[in-house]
């Protein structure tokens, strides 16, 4: 079972997501803030990370320069997962290795999830 690390602060939108994903066969594990989220990626290390922008505690970036930092974390692929629209974002976490960039609002929980398989797809 391929296991998910989702590091969100939207307390509803980390559930739709958790339950989503469990349903579809995967392991969830979750965090609220960017500290914990890392903390869980180097102790678990799951098999992808959805990745918030904004969050609490350590932003986004900053998270994801750590994994990518890390020898334990830095392979894991990041699904970057936000509400930021803004194109210097995208540069930036494509440029650091994002394997997709995945506004929100423009996404279904279904479609999320498609890319979320298509990216685990082209991992193994």
């Amino acid at each position: 079972m391929k296991k998910i690390l989702l590091i969100e602060d939207e307390g509803a939108l980390q559930k739709s997501l958790g339950d989503t994903f469990r349903g579809a066969g995967f392991e969830v594990l979750s965090a609220l803030d960017g500290e914990t989220g890392e903390r869980l990626a180097k102790s678990e290390k799951p098999d992808l990370i959805i990745l918030d922008l904004i969050l609490p505690q350590k932003d986004g970036i900053e998270v994801f320069q750590a994994l990518k930092d890390s020898p334990a974390t830095k392979d894991i692929p990041v699904v970057v997962l936000t509400n930021l629209e803004r194109i210097e974002h995208v540069e930036k976490v494509l440029e650091m290795g994002a394997k997709t960039y995945l506004v929100k609002s423009n996404y279904t929980l279904g479609e999320i999830l498609e890319k979320i398989k298509q990216v685990l797809a082209s991992q193994s």
